[in-house]
């Protein structure tokens, strides 16, 4: 189709954020691990507080990313505990964990020199605005 524009792998990235978010997903990050990896370039990290809102946080990003990113995914871990689901889409990694395993595998800390790829407010919510300097308290 002409005018149909396929998304890059960062922008795919970007994309699981956001849907990831639309689900209440926290504390998500986007690591670019591209120099650091040879099987993918991205990884997108995500938490849900329990195994339901997990499992629905990775079927959204699914979902999302097949009708708006054209692409499905080649391998899916996890889903039956609900603990950690892995979306494995090629040049892009989902990482969906409830924050036990979070902090256990500690991914953002394994892969600390992975540039981290800035969000959307859609998907970091509202920054708040600092106090003006000599404000009252």
């Amino acid at each position: 189709m002409e005018g149909v524009r396929t998304l890059d792998t960062r922008e795919l990235a970007v994309l699981a954020a956001e849907a990831a978010a639309e689900k209440k997903a926290e504390d998500i990050v986007v690591l670019d691990v591209a120099e650091t990896l040879v099987i993918t370039a991205y990884f997108v990290i995500a938490t849900g507080r329990n195994d339901r809102q997990v499992r629905t946080i990775a079927d959204e990003v699914e979902d999302v990313l097949r009708e708006r990113g054209g692409v499905k995914p080649i391998g899916r871990e996890g889903q039956r505990e609900g603990r950690w689901v892995l979306l494995d889409f090629g040049e892009l990694v989902v990482h969906v964990f409830q924050p036990d395993e979070r902090e256990f595998y500690r991914l953002e800390k394994l892969w600390a020199d992975a540039p981290r790829i800035a969000l959307p407010a859609s998907v970091t919510g509202p920054v708040e605005a600092a106090p003006a300097e000599g404000a009252a308290e």
